[in-house]
């Protein structure tokens, strides 16, 4: 991998997220990079096809960039702009579109660099950071944090988990307490057992103090 290409990226994406306080930030980018680097390292994947599309799995996302997230607008025009070969494009690109959750929908990568930075992703949607992610972007949506009489929708597909509204702990139900057994690499699988029970403690407390019981 040249690592001129993974400067660049890495000063792109730090630019297109500056502004984020959803728990999309450029860290969180560097996080799945980093993360999925270590993944493709242990299962033998293609190592320049995983890290940039680990780099690049945000910049076109729906819910921040819904002009350019159908053609990968943005995604596509850096790696033109550095000389990637079109099928190395299109095979990024294709990543990048089977990378995100979507309810019962949620797709299965076809390659196995897609599962590694898949994997990643959502890795950094569990844990310690991934209960601080959930806390931010709720708040960033005017979410609010719980509501005993709101209950979590588990049978959603992809356009209605899209534009679903609920509460930061029902997510925890609706999306991230099934992440650990989505997992696709023997890798992912081994980190996310930790960090899912490290959640369920976490909710667990919540919801004593929630009720006055501690």
């Amino acid at each position: 991998m040249n690592r001129e290409i993974i400067n660049q990226a890495l000063e792109y994406v730090k630019k297109i997220f500056e502004n984020d306080y959803s728990g999309h930030d450029y860290f969180h980018t560097f996080r799945v990079f980093r993360m999925a680097t270590h993944i493709a390292e242990k299962e033998n994947a293609n190592l320049e096809i995983v890290q940039l599309a680990a780099l690049l799995h945000d910049v076109d996302d729906i819910k921040m960039s819904p002009n350019t997230h159908a053609e990968k607008a943005n995604a596509r025009s850096f790696l033109m702009e550095n000389n990637i070969d079109e099928i190395t494009i299109c095979e990024i690109c294709q990543i990048i579109d089977e990378i995100s959750y979507a309810g019962k929908e949620s797709v299965i990568p076809k390659n196995l660099e897609g599962k590694c930075v898949q994997d990643a992703d959502r890795l950094d949607a569990i844990g310690a950071i991934g209960i601080a992610r959930a806390f931010a972007y709720g708040g960033n949506h005017n979410r609010l944090m719980h509501h005993p009489d709101i209950k979590p929708n588990m049978d959603m597909g992809k356009e209605e988990y899209n534009n679903h509204i609920s509460t930061t702990i029902n997510h925890f139900y609706e999306k991230l307490f099934r992440l650990t057994e989505l997992m696709n690499t023997c890798t992912a699988k081994d980190i996310a057992k930790a960090r899912e029970t490290y959640m369920k403690d976490y909710i667990a407390e919540f919801m004593d103090e929630w009720e006055g019981i501690k």
